[in-house]
C-alpha cells in the first residue's frame, strides 16, 4: 500500500511539474487560479478513467491465470500492471485520435470554450459511473464501449442544444468504423477460440492440457508458461489499445488549457520543414485544379467554408476547394515564413492549429463526398494529411507515463469482482489450461491488431465472449443467467453512456 501510494503521488508530482515546464519552454501565460484548478481537476478525471479502466478491464487478463493457478494473484495483478504500462509506453498514438474525431467539429475547435469543458467532464464522468455500475454487479463491461457511448451522448446533446442542427452532431461516418470494430471483436473472440480449442485438441493429445486444476497445485511447467505468455501479451496489447483512449481525452484537455504549448506538435524536427512546405504547396494545386473560376478566399473566410462543410459532409464543390487551397497555401507560407513548426509565435499557434486540423480532417472526408480524385492525387492527399496529423496530433512523453502509471495501478485494485465472473461463471464447469490459453491467444491477436490499424476494441469483450466460446467448443456448457447479464451490459452500456453524457453536458454547459 505504502510503495502504491508513493508512485501514485510521484505520479501526479511529474504530471505537475512537466506541464508547468512545457508551458514555460513555450512563453505560455501563467494560468489563473481558476482555471488552472479546472485544469487540473479535469486531468484527474481523465486519469481516473484509465485507473477505473485498469481495474475494470485488466481483470480479464488475470483471469486465467489466477483461476488455473499458473501466479498467485498478487503476483499477478502486478504482473499484469507492470505490462499494461509497457504496453501504453510503447503504443503508436492512432488510437488515441479515433475517439477523438467522433466529437463534433465545432467543439474540438473551441475545446478551451466552456462547451470544450463541459463536453470533457460529461462524457468522462458519465464513463466512469458506468464502468463503476457494471463493477459493483461484477459484470464484464467494456470501458471502450462506456466511453464511445459517452462520446455519441455529448455530440447528440449538442446537436439538440443547437435548434436540432445536424451540424454540431456526431461524426457518423467515422462512428460506422468503430461500431464495427466494437461489434466484430466479440463474435471473432468467440469464434477463433472455439476454432483453436478444437484445433488444440486435434493437434495436441495431452490429457492435463484439457483437465480442469486440481486443488491449488499449479500446471506444469511448459503450460504454465504458456498461460502466462498469454497473460503478459493480453496485458501489454490492452495497455496500447485502451491507454490510448485517454491520452487523446488529455490532449484535449490540454489543447483547450494551453494551446501555446499543446496545440501543435513542436517536438517536430527542424529538417521536416522543405517536405512540409512542399507537400501542402502541391496538395493546394490538388485543390485549386477542382476549383475553376471560384474566387480564392483569405484565411478566416475559407476556415469558415471548410468548417462548415466538413459538419455537413459536402465538400465536393468548387468554393471548398478554393478554400482548401487557401489553407493549404497559407499552411506551407505561414510554416515556411517561421522556419518550423517549433518556432510558430504563440498568436499564431490557435490559426495554424485550427487550418491544419480542417485540411487533414478535409482530406479524410473527401473521398466519401463524391470527390473524383487520380491515383496520384490521392497519393498527393494521403503524405499531405500524414503530414499534418504529424504536426497536430501527438502525445508528450509525461501524458504516455501518467495514463500507464494510472492504468498500471488501477490493475492492482478491485479486480476480483471481474476474475470470479470469467472464471466460475460463464461456463458450468471449470476453466481449463487449454481454454484459458484458447481465449487469452486470441483476445491478444485481436487487440494487437486493432492497435495496428487504430482501431478502439473492448479487451473484455474479446475475452469474455473467447472463454464462452472455448465453453461452448468444449461441450461444457454456459451459465445462461451469467451470458444473459452479459449481453444486457453490453447491449445497455450505449444508451446508457449516451443519456448519462447527454444529461451531464446539459447540466454541464448551463454551470460553466
Amino acid at each position: 500500500m505504502v510503495a502504491f501510494l508513493l508512485v501514485l503521488v510521484a505520479g501526479l508530482g511529474y504530471a505537475v511539474l512537466s506541464l508547468i515546464a512545457d508551458m514555460n519552454a513555450v512563453g505560455e501565460a501563467p494560468l489563473a487560479y481558476g482555471a488552472f484548478a479546472l485544469l487540473g481537476l479535469a486531468l484527474l478525471i481523465a486519469l481516473a478513467f484509465e485507473f477505473v479502466n485498469g481495474f475494470h478491464d485488466t481483470a480479464n487478463a488475470v483471469a486465467t491465470v489466477i483461476y488455473t493457478h499458473s501466479m498467485p494473484p498478487l503476483v499477478a495483478v502486478i504482473w499484469s500492471g507492470v505490462f499494461n504500462f509497457l504496453g501504453v509506453m510503447l503504443s503508436s498514438g492512432a488510437v488515441a485520435y479515433a475517439i477523438v474525431t467522433l466529437l463534433p467539429v465545432e467543439l474540438i475547435l473551441n475545446v478551451g470554450s466552456h462547451a470544450g469543458y463541459a463536453m470533457i467532464f460529461a462524457l468522462l464522468l458519465a464513463a466512469i459511473l458506468w464502468n463503476l455500475g457494471t463493477w459493483a454487479f461484477g459484470l464484464p463491461n467494456s470501458s471502450s464501449h462506456a466511453l464511445i457511448g459517452s462520446v455519441l451522448g455529448v455530440g447528440l446533446a449538442n446537436q439538440l442544444m443547437n435548434g436540432g442542427d445536424g451540424t454540431a452532431g456526431v461524426d457518423w461516418s467515422q462512428a460506422l468504423n468503430v461500431f464495427k470494430a466494437l461489434l466484430f471483436s466479440p463474435v471473432c473472440g468467440f469464434v477463433l477460440a472455439a476454432l483453436l480449442l478444437l484445433a488444440l485438441k486435434f493437434a495436441v493429445r495431452r490429457k492435463d492440457l484439457y483437465a480442469a486444476p486440481k486443488g491449488e497445485a499449479p500446471p506444469p511447467l511448459w503450460i504454465r508458461g504458456l498461460l502466462i505468455l498469454t497473460c503478459t501479451l493480453v496485458s501489454f496489447f490492452h495497455g496500447g489499445n485502451d491507454g490510448q483512449k485517454g491520452m487523446g481525452l488529455i490532449m484535449l484537455i490540454l489543447i483547450g488549457a494551453a494551446p501555446t504549448a499543446y496545440a501543435l506538435n513542436r517536438t517536430m524536427a527542424d529538417d521536416t520543414t522543405p517536405a512540409f512546405v512542399q507537400a501542402s504547396t502541391a496538395a493546394g494545386a490538388v485543390f485549386s485544379a477542382r476549383a475553376p473560376g471560384a474566387e480564392v478566399p483569405d484565411a478566416a473566410a475559407a476556415r469558415r467554408t471548410v468548417t462548415e462543410a466538413l459538419k455537413t459532409k459536402d465538400l465536393n464543390a468548387p468554393p471548398v476547394y478554393a478554400a482548401l487551397a487557401a489553407l493549404a497555401n497559407d499552411i506551407a507560407a505561414s510554416v515556411k515564413n517561421y522556419g518550423a513548426i517549433r518556432t510558430v509565435p504563440a498568436a499564431q499557434t490557435q490559426n495554424l492549429r485550427s487550418d491544419m486540423y480542417l485540411a487533414a480532417d478535409a482530406v479524410r472526408v473527401l473521398p466519401g463526398s463524391g470527390a473524383d480524385l487520380s491515383e496520384a492525387d490521392k497519393a498527393t492527399l494521403k503524405r499531405y494529411a500524414g503530414l499534418l496529423n504529424d504536426g497536430t496530433r501527438y502525445i508528450p512523453g509525461w501524458v504516455k507515463v501518467c495514463v500507464a502509471l494510472a492504468l498500471g495501478l488501477g490493475t492492482m485494485v478491485g479486480w476480483k469482482r471481474i476474475v470470479v465472473t470469467v472464471g466460475e461463471k460463464i461456463g458450468k464447469t471449470h476453466l481449463t489450461y487449454a481454454q484459458g490459453a484458447s481465449a487469452e491467444i486470441v483476445a491478444a491477436g485481436t487487440i494487437g491488431l486493432a492497435e495496428l490499424y487504430g482501431l478502439p476494441v473492448s479487451t473484455t469483450h474479446i475475452l469474455s465472449s473467447g472463454v464462452a466460446g472455448t465453453m461452448a467448443a468444449n461441450g461444457s456448457g454456459l451459465q445462461m443467467a451469467t451470458v444473459r447479464n452479459m449481453a444486457l451490459a453490453w447491449i445497455l452500456t450505449l444508451p446508457a453512456a449516451i443519456t448519462l453524457a447527454a444529461v451531464l453536458f446539459y447540466l454541464l454547459r448551463h454551470m460553466f
